[in-house]
């Protein structure tokens, strides 16, 4: 199999730009889930691969092959899409099939058999799309991209028009079946659980440009910018203004007025530079005691959401947190004073004019 190579590519359609220098590397057998806001760019970026459009700027290899020139047909690249694309006259057998026709290839009726039992669709092959369930029509898309062992897999938001119960069951699923074919998939998605549970790297774009690439744990733990962190995780990050001082040789910063301990690691060159203070609501703990590093808070609100409870705090200067924990977990209710603390390691500072993120402090994975 192949290696996809993006290289500074570029794509604007008149004054927007929807894709600004992006290079990344897939190998044979690697997931990358691209993942962004509505609007970042995602599926320009596939298109661009799959030969739809046409990049204003740098290259797209793959096998070490430039692709920029080819016709779709001659690409090798297997894609599937949101809305499923399957031609509606044609039969769930004929739909896999027809990209094997199309190319004159032998044995079709083996293969679409062989696929659609790895796909557990073999007893709907008869059936037309509209005879179909959403999750039959999925795995027949998909069913489609895969048959031609393609090099190169595009994933454009697959499971996004299947119920919940079907999407995490392909959550689970999917990783194992993509890896059998060893293409290199690039899976697009605005779903950050989906890019987390299935990917081996995630890319994440915003505003056409690529902010970060890491394994899932890496991105959730050391996210290069506010923005990033933002995106990754529900509730979404706690952040507040700081301005970390060393305090009898310990970085410290207050937060709503009460003086917390950082932790150092390499977080020097933030020492009297504003900054911002970012804690995930996971790692905030809500207590009735009080004493060295809590900060006094009142409970707003309490939501219970799934196997948690999402706390609304209110500090004394007005600003507010949310905390995650576990119902039982907590000792207080609606509009009870308590205090908040979280672990030094717990806490991250990003710059306060760019939004990047200063130091390496190390941090437990994504729960």
């Amino acid at each position: 199999m192949a290696r996809l190579e993006l290289t500074s590519v570029d794509k604007s359609f008149g004054a927007v730009s929807c894709a600004k220098g992006v290079s990344l590397t897939v190998e044979p057998g690697e997931i990358v889930a691209v993942f962004g806001p509505s609007g970042s760019g995602k599926t320009v970026l596939l298109r661009m691969i799959a030969g739809m459009f046409e990049p204003d700027g740098g290259d797209i290899l793959v096998g070490g092959r430039s692709i920029v020139d080819a016709p779709p047909e001659q690409r090798g690249i297997g894609m599937a899409f949101q809305n499923f694309a399957l031609f509606p006259h044609m039969s769930a057998r004929d739909n896999i099939a027809s990209g094997l026709r199309a190319t004159g290839a032998a044995d079709i009726a083996t293969k679409v058999a062989a696929m659609s039992r790895l796909l557990k669709i073999e007893h709907v092959l008869g059936h037309r799309p509209r005879e179909l369930s959403n999750g039959q029509k999925q795995r027949t898309a998909l069913a489609r991209a895969l048959i031609g062992n393609p090099e190169v897999l595009l994933l454009d938001d697959p499971l996004r028009n299947v119920d919940a119960k079907l999407r995490y069951e392909m959550r689970l699923e999917l990783p194992s079946l993509l890896r059998r074919s060893s293409a290199a998939v690039l899976y697009v998605t605005q779903d950050y659980r989906e890019a987390m549970a299935i990917a081996d790297r995630i890319a994440v774009l915003i505003n056409g440009r690529l902010v970060q690439v890491a394994r899932p744990e890496e991105i959730y733990a050391r996210p290069a910018s506010v923005a990033v962190a933002r995106l990754f995780g529900d509730p979404s990050i706690n952040l507040s203004e700081v301005t970390p001082v060393v305090e009898q040789g310990r970085l410290t910063a207050a937060v709503a007025g009460t003086l917390i301990r950082l932790d150092a690691g390499e977080l020097s060159s933030a020492m009297r530079e504003r900054c911002w203070l970012g804690v995930r609501p996971g790692d905030v703990v809500v207590t009735r005691h009080g004493g060295e590093g809590a900060i006094p808070a009142r409970i707003v609100a309490v939501t219970p959401i799934h196997e948690r409870a999402v706390v609304l705090l209110r500090f004394a200067d007005g600003s507010e947190w949310l905390a995650a924990l576990a119902p039982e977990a907590l000792e207080a209710g609606a509009d009870d004073d308590v205090f908040v603390r979280f672990a030094p390691e717990a806490a991250l500072l990003f710059d306060h004019a760019s939004g990047d993120r200063i130091g390496l402090s190390p941090r437990r994975q994504a729960a």
